[in-house]
């Protein structure tokens, strides 16, 4: 029986040449759904993203946008074939966790879809046990940092308690609010990134690879003293 679990969002594998093309997608979208001009639909989708954690939240709320169109004309068009290739280094991460201990968990703001596709591209889709992801097909959309997703999260990986997750994510607001619900949180600040004034959660790191050092008794070889079995 596991207690915890590890949740990885899918984004923080992104490329920024991916993260450039979903923008001009997404800012596209409004443009021509909203008859919005470039400035306007950079501030709104700026505006959205901020207040609910996902463009396409406010898109439904406000605007009876149909968040499957949505997915097929941004996050399911995007040309990632060639962009984003295997990760042998992110490969053996996750072949080196220790399955006894913890599961690996996809936690996502993004479609089933797109979210899959992610994860086949990188050549990791084996590797993880489940994924926790945003329902474009439900009426109300529930999605990161949302409390409700992360009580998802818990009840899909079958956790019992806060205390036993564990979660990366290259979301400042992500981390901040899984560490308030009392998830143990590792923001991911990529080199070359500004610092946040203050810390969005416990830790934070640079790469990945530090997932080794800040929890060392989830991976093979652990020798260190007794932990509680955990699962994500």
């Amino acid at each position: 029986m596991y207690s915890s679990i590890l949740a990885v969002c899918l984004n923080i594998d992104y490329r920024k040449r991916v993260q450039d093309m979903m923008q001009e997608l997404i800012d596209k979208y409004f443009v021509e759904h909203l008859s919005l001009s470039e400035a306007d639909a950079k501030m709104l989708h700026q505006k959205y993203y901020t207040e609910y954690g996902l463009a396409i939240e406010g898109l439904v709320r406000h605007h009876k946008v149909d968040p499957l169109e949505y997915n097929r004309k941004v996050d399911d068009a995007l040309p990632l074939d060639g962009v984003i290739t295997p990760d042998p280094q992110l490969r053996q991460l996750l072949v080196d966790i220790d399955r006894t201990k913890v599961r690996p968990w996809l936690f996502t703001n993004a479609h089933i879809t797109h979210g899959k596709r992610i994860v086949k591209l990188l050549g990791v889709a084996d590797l993880f046990e489940g994924i926790t992801y945003c329902d474009y097909t439900q009426e109300f959309l529930v999605c990161k940092p949302h409390p409700e997703m992360y009580a998802l999260a818990e009840a899909q990986a079958g956790v019992s308690s806060a205390g036993d997750c564990f979660f990366v994510d290259d979301s400042y607001l992500n981390c901040k609010h899984a560490q308030a619900r009392g998830w143990t949180a590792a923001h991911l600040v990529e080199p070359g990134l500004p610092d946040p004034a203050t810390k969005g959660s416990k830790y934070q790191i640079q790469s990945l690879e530090e997932l080794r050092q800040i929890w060392p008794q989830f991976f093979k070889g652990f020798a260190g003293s007794c932990v509680n079995q955990s699962s994500l």
